[in-house]
């Protein structure tokens, strides 16, 4: 195993906080520790392990309860007969609105076919023609051509998830299975040695520990729960972009939060994760339908049910706005029971279970939040800005997504960057440091052992009820439908969740006890800071960020990212690039939260 350079430690940006916690009480080594087992982190695992290297996974809960489970409709890549990784490209950069970067998503559409082709190789079992073998493919939306592979009709994640974790498995490759990651470890020069992390009383260690790395791989998922309805399962608390910021990591473009389009609507007080109904379905034929029965999408875009997914959240919201309704319908009754059965038996379950049958009504669907196409910025390989932090999957910021994300892009996404760090990782041109030697000349190298940042005295954890309130905030004033007054009042309203714990800490002494519950909720506003600190300061609507006061997008003044970073004393610093380019090529412009 050899060590990574990752980026120059100059580039890193100073430590911040630490969430507070008790110290480790136990430690575990690795070459490797990869934080999430979805199908990024655990594809890293599974490349790294075969290079030789020791891998340690850790995951908030089994191995197989990630966000990677629920996608239903497919992962993307150029494989049927007439499509190109061109003509991939070319809808991808569409559905971005002018920020992908185009050398990450060339990177993904060349590479993705032998990704997926890898991924059958480990045990994938995708649909398939009963004469020909051929792998089945459907279209979903913002996509020109059938190119999205399936597995169980609707269960496409389930299915690679389920090979990955056999996979794993029969590599031997460590795992810390119910476990949240709390904080990075770095060493005396700045670059990441390991992780600390909370088991939760399962297995044999328990409570806080330490694993230390040369090479720490976030793949830790999205931050759904920000919001009060969403696709995500609860453990989506942006805890990988929580430990980033406060390591002093650059996370990018978080103002871009992709509502999916048709949720199963489950009533005005439904709260937590929402049935999802794919994209796969439209692709199949449903049509988007007010209580009339009229096709509202027709007109408003060429592939009309078919356009990429902001557009046709946006023409749902207009619609219900118009209508004075809670949810439009998806209708695709002329399906009939059979192919509801054999294309899409999840969602009929899921339906059925809340006492719709699809088969004879349409089903009442509203957007909720969705995908994070933003997150902890990184190079083509998957380098942080911290030196030996990588991160994976909807947790990075790769600059695919750009503004709005392709359906199923993201599978596709975890596969090809996954292989990208492995490689980084584990390449033979990279400085070799035999475990002998560091542990030998760790002092006269200026590395020193491993430690994690010590929690501010000003930095108190929020009490677990604080994460519903910080949904609310989240739902009502970012949500769909933005304005700087709504995300004002959303910035206000968190500056006071802090400062009332702040003002308790400074007057009792007294801050709410560390926990899963507490450390959850302080991540999750941290999160909400930082994303609606970007809302506000992109005063145009773009992709999948909607500003009812700027309805307009306006390539002259924001076809560039946003940057942000956390400062030591709590500020946000907010900074935009000089043009569309990512990573950023020029030294960006400064602006830092007028509050902490």
């Amino acid at each position: 195993m050899t060590r990574p350079t990752g980026r120059p430690a100059a580039e890193a940006a100073a430590p911040a906080t630490a969430l507070r916690a008790p110290a480790p009480g136990w430690a575990t080594e690795a070459d490797v520790v990869v934080v999430g087992s979805g199908v990024a982190g655990l594809t890293v695992a599974l490349r790294c392990a075969a290079a030789g290297a020791k891998v340690t996974v850790v995951t908030k809960a089994r191995l197989d309860d990630g966000s990677t489970r629920w996608a239903q409709g497919g992962i993307a890549a150029a494989l049927g007969e007439g499509d190109t990784p061109g003509q991939h490209l070319d809808d991808t950069l569409v559905a971005g609105a002018g920020l992908c970067d185009e050398q990450a998503v060339r990177a993904l559409v060349t590479e993705g076919p032998d990704a997926v082709r890898r991924l059958i190789a480990t045990g994938a079992r995708f649909d398939a023609d009963d004469a020909t073998g051929e792998i089945l493919l459907t279209r979903e939306g913002g996509h020109h051509r059938r190119r999205i592979a399936h597995a169980g009709g609707d269960a496409t994640g389930a299915e690679i998830s389920r090979a990955l974790v056999e996979a794993v498995r029969a590599a031997g490759i460590e795992t810390v299975e119910n476990a949240l990651v709390l904080d990075l470890l770095k060493d005396g020069s700045g670059r990441a040695a390991g992780v600390t992390l909370h088991v939760m009383g399962e297995g044999q260690r328990d409570g806080v520990g330490a694993v230390r790395a040369d090479a720490v791989v976030l793949a830790t998922g999205g931050m759904g729960q920000i919001f009060s309805a969403t696709t995500n399962p609860a453990v989506s608390t942006g805890d990988g972009v929580a430990l980033a910021l406060r390591a002093g990591a650059e996370v990018s473009d978080l103002e871009f939060v992709q509502f999916h389009p048709t949720v199963l609507w489950l009533g005005p007080e439904a709260e937590g994760q929402q049935p999802l109904v794919s994209e796969a379905v439209r692709g199949e034929g449903a049509h988007l339908v007010d209580a009339d029965g009229v096709r509202f999408m027709r007109g408003q875009h060429e592939l009309a049910e078919l356009a990429p997914r902001d557009i046709v959240a946006k023409g749902i919201m207009r619609r219900m706005r118009e209508r004075g309704a809670e949810h439009m319908y998806l209708d695709a009754r002329h399906f009939g029971a059979e192919m509801w059965g054999r294309r899409f038996p999840t969602i009929l379950a899921a339906c059925r279970a809340h006492g719709i049958d699809p088969v004879t009504e349409p089903i009442p669907v509203a957007p909720a939040a969705h995908y994070a196409s933003g997150g902890v910025r990184t190079d083509l390989r998957g380098r942080t800005t911290v030196p030996g932090l990588y991160a994976c999957g909807e947790v990075a910021c790769t600059g695919v997504h750009g503004a709005n994300r392709l359906a199923s892009n993201s599978l596709l996404e975890g596969l090809v960057f996954a292989e990208r760090i492995a490689e980084d990782i584990t390449a033979e041109d990279v400085t070799a440091v035999t475990a002998e030697v560091i542990t030998a000349g760790a002092e006269s190298a200026g590395r020193g052992r491993p430690s994690a940042p010590a929690a501010s005295g000003d930095a108190p954890l929020l009490a677990s009820e604080a994460r519903y309130e910080i949904q609310h905030i989240m739902t009502h004033g970012a949500g769909v439908l933005r304005s700087a007054e709504s995300l004002a009042r959303a910035a206000d309203r968190l500056d006071r969740v802090q400062d009332d714990a702040v003002a308790q800490l400074r007057r009792d002494g007294k801050t709410a006890e560390p926990g899963v519950e507490t450390w959850e909720a302080t991540n999750l506003h941290l999160v909400a800071r930082v994303l609606v600190a970007a809302a506000l300061r992109r005063e145009e609507t773009r992709g999948c960020h909607w500003r009812e006061d700027r309805p307009e997008r306006d390539d002259t003044a924001w076809r560039r990212h946003l940057l942000v970073t956390l400062r030591p004393d709590g500020a946000l610093d907010v900074r935009a690039t000089d043009s569309e380019a990512f990573p950023p090529s020029t030294t960006p412009r400064a602006e830092t939260e007028s509050r902490p």
